[in-house]
C-alpha cells in the first residue's frame, strides 16, 4: 500500500475554440509531444487511471451536484466520462490543448451516447486562457495536468475565474520526490515539481479558500529501465519528465538504478488538492462586497 502523507489546509457563453494563448518552445514541443502519443496513451495511462479513480473516492465526500463540469487536460476522455458516470444531468467538456487528444475522446463515446447528443463538448484551448465565461464551471477536474506547465499559478487564476462560485477545483499532480531513485542513481535533468506547500500557496493567491493538500507515493516497478522509458515514450511525456539526457548520461543512469526483489521501482509523488471558490469579497470595480444579514 503507498504511504499518504500529511494533509495541510491553506491560509454562461460556451466557446470552443481554439487559445491563442503564447507558449514558450518547451511547451509547444511538449504539445508536439502529447499530440504524437494521441493513439498510444492509454496503453501507458496506468498511473493517470489509479489517481483518477483515488480522485474520484474523494467526490464521495463531497456534497456537491454540478450542472457544468470540464476535465483539463483530459487526455483520452477517462476523467470526463467518470464524470458523466457520476453526474448524469451535467454539461460535459474536454478540454485539451493537443487537438489529436480530442480526437481520441470523440472515438470513445459509444454511439448511443452519441445519438443521445450525450458526448463531450470538446475544447481545444490552453488551461492559462480558457474561451469560457466567467463563472461558468461548478466543477473543473485535472488529473496528472498541471505540473507540465512552468509555473501553475496563472492556471490556477483562469480556473478561479471560469469557475462559479461555490465551485469546486479538483486536481492531481506530480510532485518533487518523483522518479527519486533516479536522482539517487545520478540523474541530473529531470523535471522538477512543485511541492504541496507551494501549490496551496499558489491556490490561495489565484483566490481559493481554503485548500486542501495532501500527498502520495505510489510505486510502479519495472522488469527492466527500458519499461520505464518505454511508457513515457507512449505517453509523450519522456523528454518532458526524464529531460534530455545523452546516451552515456542515461547509460550511467540506468546502471546505478538499484533493483528491488528483481524489479526496478519507480516512484511518482502524488500530489492531491482541493479548494473552493468563496463569495467575492470586491466587485468588478474594485470596491469591497459587504453584506448584510436580518437578525
Amino acid at each position: 500500500m503507498p504511504k499518504r502523507g500529511a494533509t495541510k489546509r491553506c491560509s454562461s457563453a460556451w466557446a470552443c475554440t481554439a487559445s491563442k494563448h503564447p507558449v514558450s518552445q518547451n511547451n509547444a514541443l511538449m504539445r508536439q509531444q502529447f499530440a504524437d502519443a494521441a493513439t498510444s496513451y492509454d496503453e501507458a495511462a496506468v498511473l493517470a487511471r489509479e489517481t483518477g479513480a483515488r480522485m474520484a473516492q474523494r467526490l464521495d465526500y463531497v456534497k456537491l451536484e454540478p450542472r457544468r463540469v470540464a476535465d483539463i487536460g483530459c487526455a483520452t476522455g477517462d476523467g470526463i466520462r467518470e464524470m458523466q458516470r457520476r453526474y448524469p444531468d451535467v454539461f460535459p467538456l474536454a478540454v485539451d490543448y493537443a487537438r489529436p487528444m480530442l480526437d481520441a475522446v470523440r472515438s470513445r463515446v459509444p454511439l448511443v451516447e452519441r445519438l443521445r447528443r450525450r458526448a463531450p463538448r470538446l475544447v481545444n484551448a490552453d488551461v492559462r486562457k480558457l474561451p469560457l465565461a466567467a463563472g461558468s464551471l461548478d466543477l473543473a477536474w485535472s488529473n496528472l495536468m498541471l505540473h507540465w506547465l512552468d509555473d501553475p499559478l496563472p492556471a490556477f487564476r483562469e480556473l478561479h475565474r471560469v469557475l462559479a462560485t461555490n465551485g469546486l477545483l479538483m486536481f492531481a499532480m506530480l510532485g518533487p520526490d518523483t522518479l527519486k531513485e533516479l536522482r539517487v542513481a545520478g540523474a541530473t535533468t529531470l523535471r522538477r515539481f512543485p511541492d504541496m506547500h507551494d501549490v496551496g500557496d499558489m491556490l490561495v493567491a489565484a483566490g481559493f479558500a481554503d485548500p486542501v493538500m495532501d500527498m502520495e507515493m505510489i510505486t510502479m516497478t519495472y522488469a527492466s529501465p527500458r519499461g520505464l522509458l518505454r511508457d513515457q515514450r507512449l505517453l509523450g511525456v519522456r523528454d518532458g519528465l526524464l529531460g534530455t539526457m545523452g546516451f552515456r548520461a542515461a547509460r550511467g543512469v540506468m546502471r546505478g538504478w538499484q533493483p528491488r526483489d528483481g524489479r526496478f521501482p519507480a516512484s511518482f509523488e502524488i500530489v492531491y488538492g482541493h479548494a473552493w471558490k468563496g463569495e467575492p469579497k470586491t466587485a468588478d470595480d474594485g470596491r469591497a462586497v459587504i453584506k448584510f444579514q436580518r437578525r
